[in-house]
């Protein structure tokens, strides 16, 4: 969001991007003495494994039913680097994010030669194939048990506590959403772009779709592992919960909620996803689904551009008359992205 907003004014004085930059990294120093430290801990992670599933569907045109086998799966990984090994929190995230990109790609290789419903589906089965491991693979994994007592290490650091812990993982999420950000405004983001608008005429330019798109769900699963990781550093266990299609589908909801393909929508949909639950587990609710599926339903019939896309629209009719934007700033929204003019695309893709 902090880059985002700086891209955006770029045309600025100086002192006013930087005076929004310290005042984004101001809002995210001072979230956990607003809230519980481990539940805007939780919104750092769902917020981060958000942007990296809008990575994939918003700018790249890839709906995946399976996302919760790489926040997962990470999360076992990690636990288990954790528990073994006595490293630093930080290898044993990084570690379980490795591991979730190479479990990406057998999976992306298969899934990204098909298209809409059928690569959803293709994720979707290898997602409850790496259930079905942790499940039955209780004697590394737990089971249905799961792995528990998973610890924060950091030399020289005492991160029993919430607050601390919380400023030791903000840097991981902060470089997290710096990489999501990168990748949407390069070369590769351009051409992704033009891939999910009009693959055929992306191929005809000498472009390979197919490794273009594996390229970015492997991206997407390492973004994924980085925050499931942090995730079950938080909670100190991974349960079967994280590999469960409903992980998947919850993903979904924060992206769609926030607005598909505006990336930074993806944290609004995120933490508010998140601050509900827990206002509603709090205040003694037990049928939290059944509230933010409402909350949801409302959203996709009265904001079809979601929170963040529908504030940003109405923002822009309300400025002046501006000139056009520049090509770059394409890349970030489905209806201007690079396919929808032809030299337009070439112009950038080469």
């Amino acid at each position: 969001m902090i880059l985002a907003l700086v891209h955006r004014l770029a045309g600025r004085p100086a002192w006013i991007r930087w005076g929004l930059l310290a005042a984004g990294l101001f809002l995210a120093a001072v979230l956990p003495w607003v809230l519980y430290p481990p539940v805007a801990t939780d919104i750092l992670c769902w917020g981060l494994f958000a942007v990296a599933f809008d990575l994939l569907l918003g700018h790249a045109g890839l709906l995946s039913f399976g996302h919760a086998a790489f926040w997962g799966g990470s999360a076992y990984v990690t636990g288990l680097i954790a528990l073994h090994s006595g490293l630093p929190f930080y290898a044993a995230v990084l570690g379980g994010a490795v591991a979730a990109a190479l479990l990406a790609l057998p999976i992306g290789y298969l899934a990204v030669r098909r298209s809409g419903i059928y690569f959803a589906m293709i994720t979707l089965a290898f997602a409850q194939m790496v259930y079905f491991v942790a499940n039955q693979w209780s004697a590394v994994t737990g089971g249905e048990n799961g792995l528990q007592g998973i610890p924060r290490t950091l030399p020289g650091a005492d991160l029993s506590d919430a607050f601390t812990f919380y400023y030791a993982a903000l840097p991981v999420v902060l470089l997290g959403l710096a990489a999501a950000h990168r990748i949407v405004r390069s070369p590769f983001g351009r051409v992704t772009a033009a891939i999910r608008d009009n693959p055929d005429r992306v191929r005809a330019l000498g472009y390979s779709a197919d490794r273009y798109k594996l390229t970015v769900f492997t991206a997407s699963a390492f973004l994924s592992g980085l925050a499931g990781g942090l995730f079950a550093v938080n909670h100190g266990f991974a349960s079967l919960q994280e590999v469960d299609w409903t992980t998947s589908g919850k993903v979904v909801v924060m992206t769609v909620l926030g607005g598909i393909g505006t990336l930074w929508g993806s944290l609004v949909g995120a933490a508010a996803i998140v601050r509900l639950e827990d206002w509603l587990s709090t205040a003694g609710f037990e049928q939290t689904d059944l509230v933010t599926g409402g909350v949801f339903i409302v959203v996709v019939l009265l904001f079809r551009q979601g929170l963040w896309g529908t504030a940003t629209h109405l923002l822009r009719l309300r400025a002046p008359s501006a000139p056009p934007e520049e090509p770059e700033a394409d890349a970030e929204s489905p209806a201007h992205a690079g396919g929808g003019g032809g030299r337009g695309f070439t112009a950038r893709a080469k």
